[in-house]
């Protein structure tokens, strides 16, 4: 019997060999990158969840993961969010499987990353040691989150969030034309190349607003300071001091840096803005912002407000303060993501606004605004917060009107189309008869002494 011999199998060619290994090349680059991602949400997460911990006022999610320090920010900031999102499940099933032990009660916030990849995520390699243990123990990981469904009386893990995600309604996505640069019918041109819609805003120039949810934080314009990702609230505090080109002007907390930036397009680069923030960290992040920005009359100081003496020669002839000061950022929770937090629902309404840090952080901001008071030349001052409680707004205001009054200020009205105004604390507080229904998701607090304006902005 004679056998045919098969055909001899041609070696595989250079294009053959060449495509398999940018495959494999491009599969090591992704998981080596999803592992990094991991490490730098892991950091993300041990700071977002320490001073929540601690009741600390901290930096926004979104804030810590576009830091220059983290590379791979679209992936960490889904990550950390993710993670927050599905910690109590994560918690619950982690203890039933007694995973967090001493020997990685080190690495927990990495765990509480990786476990989530693994459970709800993509599929990851086991590049790491504690990749490799937790995918070692996938089974019984599975295993323990179908018990707590089951103590839950749940079937879908879709119902268990709901007990503990609250959804934030969408809201525009605003962003800030720096004029020191270029004008809004550029930018509108520029991102209409992306297909998105953009609109003006009707009540604070440069501002435009696009859909929610769209991510710029990589795209030129932003990068070469072209534009800012800044809310609408935030863009009126600048509008509102309406600084005269040629002025000199103190922003009093100046970090991180973009209501600065919008006082310098506003004064068109000219006269002297004089920018002061104690914090080291916010102070690298307001010369970054500042250099960005490209203002060429910011001067940056490395110090603290309430130590400046107004009678210094450099500050005597002051004519504007911007004064926003350290608050409990009550009022923009959402853009914070701060219902993803543990802590987020606890501790609201009348015993929040009435709490210890509450108090202290009214006690400086009172001292500050008075101080504001104390330059001789002023004709202008935005007081500005991001707290819905009137112990930080309307009350830090009646505390100073007395010595307001008396030096010879009076209250003004900026944004007069703007309702509702605040509470009826104080004549003038302007309170808006307009139903709740029909309020716009802003509340804005006024008042103007001697041409000093006092501006409380809540997010809009």
């Amino acid at each position: 019997m004679v056998r045919r011999r098969p055909p001899p199998t041609s070696p595989p060619t250079k294009e053959k060999t060449a495509t398999k290994n940018r495959r494999l090349s491009s599969k090591n680059g992704a998981e080596r990158s999803a592992y990094f991602a991991r490490r730098e949400a892991a950091r993300v997460l041990r700071r977002v969840l320490q001073d929540d911990a601690a009741r600390r006022a901290t930096a926004s999610i979104k804030s810590l993961v576009y830091s220059p320090s983290i590379r791979n920010k679209k992936a960490t900031f889904a990550l950390v969010c993710q993670t927050l999102k599905y910690l109590p499940i994560l918690k619950d099933v982690l203890v039933a499987t007694q995973i967090l032990s001493s020997k990685w009660k080190k690495q927990e916030e990495l765990i509480y990353v990786t476990a989530y990849d693994v459970l709800f995520g993509q599929e990851i390699a086991m590049m790491g040691d504690v990749e490799k243990f937790l995918i070692l123990h996938k089974d019984k990981l599975q295993y323990a989150l179908a018990k707590v469904c089951a103590r839950q009386e749940v079937k879908q893990i879709e119902d268990l969030l709901q007990k503990n995600h609250i959804p934030v309604a969408c809201k525009p996505r605003y962003i800030r034309v720096n004029t020191l640069k270029v004008d809004a019918e550029f930018v509108i041109q520029e991102l209409g190349k992306a297909n998105l819609t953009i609109s003006r805003d009707d009540i604070v120039p440069d501002i435009l607003a696009l859909a929610s949810g769209i991510d710029l934080h990589d795209h030129p314009l932003v990068l070469n300071g072209s534009i800012f990702l800044q809310g609408k609230a935030s863009s009126m505090v600048a509008v509102a001091l309406s600084p005269e080109p040629g002025w000199k002007v103190l922003d009093a907390c100046a970090a991180p840096g973009n209501k600065t930036a919008h006082l310098a397009a506003l004064m068109r680069g000219k006269g002297k803005i004089i920018a002061c923030e104690l914090n080291e960290e916010r102070f690298r992040t307001l010369e970054e912002t500042i250099y960005r920005s490209g203002a060429p009359n910011v001067d940056i100081v490395h110090g603290d407000f309430l130590d400046i003496n107004s009678r210094d020669p450099l500050f005597k002839e002051v004519h504007a303060i911007l004064l926003d000061p350290s608050c409990s950022g009550s009022g923009i929770s959402a853009q914070r993501l701060d219902h993803l937090l543990p802590s987020y629902g606890k501790g609201k309404g009348a015993d929040a606004c009435n709490s210890e840090r509450v108090k202290k952080l009214a006690a400086f901001q009172t001292k500050a605004l008075l101080h504001a008071l104390s330059f001789p030349a002023v004709e202008r001052v935005v007081y500005s917060t991001c707290s819905v409680y009137q112990t930080e707004n309307e009350d830090v205001i009646k505390s100073v009107l007395p010595l307001a009054t008396s030096l010879g200020f009076e209250l003004a009205t900026p944004f007069p189309e703007w309702h509702h105004r605040g509470l009826p604390v104080f004549d003038g507080g302007e309170y808006s008869s307009i139903p709740i229904k029909q309020l716009p998701s802003m509340t804005l607090r006024v008042l103007l002494l001697k041409h000093i304006q006092l501006v409380f902005c809540l997010p809009f």
